[in-house]
């Protein structure tokens, strides 16, 4: 047997995977995060493995699945859309792939996983003067979640505590405010513009990788 006619090398979670076949309405979003990990993990871009990034130093934890949709990039088209809907002067994307958050009721207790879900929304983030959003989606099937089309059904707690988890993670407490990052939710958007923002991710991507 021919051993090298068997090897078999697993896709590189960004590059390797499509984001859905019926994506931007149901999309494949790669896991990085639970919400009970106290440290962050996320893809290293080079060879595909989850990696540690940092130990969170404080009491933020992530309350849902969090992870990133493949061959998507954020980048030029992503940040013209921000401007467009802001008025700001956002001069570029954070140069990763768009970020997902994935609602679940069931406990979901390991990362590096592929999900299927149904973006209803996000929040648009400016971390530093660079486009940061954050689709937010529901897990297909989910009992919970699994019928709900837009953010405006999800509770109100939930959605503050998404916002919340987002403006702070990066705070220092003994850092002057003065000094710290500075992040920004511009505005919280529905399931239109939410697939709007991929449609631009999944250009971006096309733009950068695909030549």
């Amino acid at each position: 047997m021919n051993t090298k006619d068997n090897f078999i090398v697993q896709a590189h979670p960004w590059h390797g995977i499509s984001p859905g076949e019926k994506a931007p309405e149901i999309v494949t979003a790669f896991i990085e995060i639970v919400p009970l990990d106290t440290v962050k993990y996320e893809i290293d871009k080079v060879s595909g493995h989850l990696k540690l990034d940092r130990p969170h130093k404080y009491s933020s934890l992530c309350p849902t699945l969090y992870g990133f949709i493949p061959q998507t990039y954020c980048g030029n088209k992503v940040a013209e859309l921000v401007k467009l809907k802001t008025g700001k002067n956002i001069l570029v994307g954070d140069n990763d792939p768009m970020d997902i958050c994935v609602l679940t009721e069931r406990a979901i207790t390991r990362s590096s996983i592929l999900v299927s879900a149904r973006p209803i929304g996000g929040l648009r983030l400016i971390d530093r003067d660079e486009s940061d959003d954050k689709i937010i989606s529901v897990l297909i099937e989910d009992p919970v979640f699994g019928d709900y089309t837009d953010l405006s059904q999800i509770p109100k707690g939930l959605l503050d505590r998404l916002r919340h988890y987002f403006l702070t993670y990066k705070e220092i407490p003994e850092v002057p405010i003065s000094t710290k990052s500075r992040i920004e939710i511009s505005d919280v958007y529905g399931a239109d513009e939410a697939l709007s923002v991929i449609n631009e991710s999944i250009k971006d991507y096309q733009l950068i990788f695909k030549r």
